[in-house]
């Protein structure tokens, strides 16, 4: 027993270490999350942070200038341009291309957010229509997502750009926008600006690199990336920091950064 909490307590202090090199203002300009500090607007900081989210994979560089090149088409005012644009507006769109996000998925996306924000004030409400989230992990919020964001006539091919915990996916890249979204301290990287959902219920995001690293430091059994995995990841993480354990991915992140040069 004294050898197990020695052990949580290395490891929290390793985590703790990593976690202060890359929590920190600096990170952003590196960073993803960028798009969205571009931005005040709560809304616009909810549009321009899913659109970062959902394009970052790939090039670091690339992911940021193409989610630059969006918010530029949209005038840099995405929450009016999503609710006020005409047909006009999107021919720019029409020769988007990053990785396999096409113009089709692009318009979709457009689409969505319109019909969403012409009901609702925040992009909150997609992932819990109730006004409280009761539920121990954020997984039932992102089923609600996916399923919300399909609801209306939609391509087939933009299916695979909405992950969800129901096809067993990690959902790594919205759970790393629910981070931003919901996640809140005095580092200024993560938003704070989401209350239904609590930091506690944040699900770790995992990919293959945070994986690798996860299992090595004996948080997961196995290397792969999905949702029991990540579910796994976070339950042990909660041993570190019950009320914050995805303040963590900014640690394993960093420890998987390192571990691919």
């Amino acid at each position: 027993m004294d050898n197990e909490k020695g052990n949580i307590r290395s490891l929290r202090k390793l985590l703790d270490e990593k976690v202060k090199l890359y929590n920190q203002p600096g990170f952003i300009d590196k960073d993803p999350v960028q798009i969205p500090h571009s931005f005040t607007k709560k809304q616009d900081v909810e549009i321009a942070g899913l659109f970062a989210a959902v394009l970052a994979w790939g090039n670091r560089t690339t992911i940021i200038n193409n989610c630059k090149k969006l918010m530029q088409w949209m005038d840099n005012k995405p929450h009016d341009f999503i609710l006020n644009h005409k047909d006009t507006d999107l021919k720019p769109f029409v020769h988007f291309v990053h990785r396999t996000f096409n113009a089709t998925d692009l318009l979709y996306f457009i689409e969505f957010l319109q019909y969403h924000y012409k009901q609702h004030n925040s992009l909150e409400d997609a992932f819990v229509p109730e006004k409280k989230y009761k539920e121990d992990t954020v997984e039932q919020a992102l089923i609600h997502f996916h399923n919300y964001f399909f609801s209306i006539e939609h391509p087939e091919r933009t299916i695979k750009h909405i992950s969800t915990p129901a096809r067993k996916s990690a959902c790594k890249r919205l759970n790393m926008y629910l981070r931003w979204m919901v996640r809140r301290d005095t580092s200024g990287v993560d938003f704070g600006i989401w209350y239904k959902l609590n930091p506690r219920q944040l699900v770790c995001p995992l990919d293959v690199h945070v994986a690798r690293v996860a299992h090595r430091l004996g948080l997961l059994d196995n290397i792969k990336s999905n949702w029991q995995n990540a579910l796994q990841l976070t339950y042990h993480l909660r041993d570190l920091n019950p009320d914050d354990p995805a303040v963590y991915d900014y640690a394993l992140f960093g420890l998987g950064m390192a571990e691919r040069f």
